[in-house]
């Protein structure tokens, strides 16, 4: 260990450790010109609820005397599957932080119940890669973070959905639609779905009397999020997908986005088609690796 450093290990983070990672993001995603996912607004908005499962550790950091000098943190989004991802500051590289860091987030995963245990970095980063290949099973999908230019952004678009604010009775639905788009199952002890309901963040959409689809959005620091989006399999080619995407776009300019972001798997070619056509360019490919236990 490095002279002058410890090891701070947490469930969840606090309004400090926020402040501090986000600088220590803007370092490295600024020298490194790439792309991080490492979720801190979600990860301090949901502090009070990860707290309850203190023996879980959930955020990984060093420090050399006062300064963060490495990070990782596990998260988990619903489902089983979990997600590790991190950063070292340039300037203390090569020093082994990430290592040991690592040995201890694989003895945490060693005490859960879990799916898939997953690594994701750029793919720009060569030595993020370098490091998963020592310890990965196998490649799990990449996704492209796409950004919204504004001037690509078509003003028209027919209007037929009626796309409202979920409410909490509508829990079941969504979890049922999500299975639909995506596959996902979302266990009846997955407190996700409702939490992102009451904080406000969903919406469904509805054509008649019945549901169509959903998508969830989200406003952090200036920058909006396009998540979940997705059309029931019976309802699809018929442009709502299309309307639901610039509905949810002209929502978060609306309420103060500067900038609208969202992922998408690289091989979901129908999915391309769509962002690409309302003005979406592709910024940065994320991959996923499953880990070796």
């Amino acid at each position: 260990m490095i002279e002058n450093s410890k090891i701070v290990l947490k469930s969840c983070i606090d309004k400090r450790d926020y402040e501090v990672l986000k600088n220590l993001e803007k370092t490295c995603t600024e020298y490194d010109r790439l792309s991080l996912k490492l979720e801190l607004d979600y990860r301090l908005e949901n502090a009070g609820k990860i707290s309850k499962r203190e023996t879980e550790l959930n955020e990984f950091m060093y420090y050399v005397e006062n300064e963060l000098a490495g990070y990782i943190n596990i998260s988990n989004f619903g489902g089983d599957d979990l997600e590790i991802t991190g950063m070292v500051h340039p300037a203390y590289r090569s020093k082994g932080i990430f290592t040991q860091l690592f040995t201890l987030v694989q003895d945490e995963c060693k005490k859960r119940k879990s799916g898939e245990i997953l690594l994701l970095c750029d793919n720009k980063s060569h030595s993020g890669l370098s490091f998963i290949d020592r310890f990965s099973q196998k490649y799990h999908h990449s996704e492209y973070d796409m950004v919204l230019n504004k001037e690509l952004f078509p003003q028209q678009c027919s209007r037929s959905l009626n796309i409202r604010m979920a409410a909490e009775s509508d829990a079941k639905a969504i979890a049922e639609m999500n299975y639909d788009f995506f596959g996902i199952v979302i266990k009846e002890d997955d407190t996700a779905v409702v939490d992102n309901i009451v904080n406000g963040r969903t919406f469904v959409a509805e054509a008649g009397k019945g549901n169509v689809g959903s998508v969830r959005i989200e406003l952090n620091d200036g920058t909006g999020g396009i998540y979940g989006l997705g059309v029931l399999s019976g309802y699809r080619g018929k442009g709502y997908g299309r309307e639901l995407l610039m509905w949810s776009i002209e929502k978060l300019i609306e309420m103060g986005a500067e900038r609208v972001i969202l992922q998408v798997d690289t091989d979901n070619g129908n999915a391309l088609n769509l962002y690409k056509s309302c003005g979406f360019e592709d910024e940065n490919v994320m991959s996923y690796y499953v880990m070796r236990r």
